[in-house]
């Protein structure tokens, strides 16, 4: 009988991490999105909040600049627990990112 809340524990935690990668698969497209529009003079923070999926796209953070960096944070499953936050980060030179 305590199976059970241990196998829902476990899926429960898969699910969220597949969640979280999602997140982090999300914010590094929209960075190189972003990346892509500033190199041609474009407006890289809307190619980037466009590339972020509907339900990331509230909670999104986009700065420019010689990088372009996406923050998104992922729903949590568990009301009341949030998932950590995921950051991605492209540049636009790659003397930018350091090397």
């Amino acid at each position: 009988m305590a199976l059970l809340p241990a196998l829902l524990l476990c899926a429960l935690i898969a699910v969220q991490l597949a969640v979280v990668g999602y997140g982090l698969w999300s914010s590094a497209t929209a960075a190189r999105a972003g990346a892509r529009a500033e190199y041609v003079d474009g407006d890289a923070d809307r190619a980037a909040r466009s590339a972020v999926p509907r339900a990331l796209r509230r909670d999104a953070e986009v700065r420019g600049g010689s990088a372009v960096v996406v923050s998104l944070r992922p729903p949590g499953l568990v009301p009341g627990l949030r998932a950590p936050a995921t950051r991605a980060r492209t540049a636009l030179d790659p003397e930018a990112d350091g090397g």
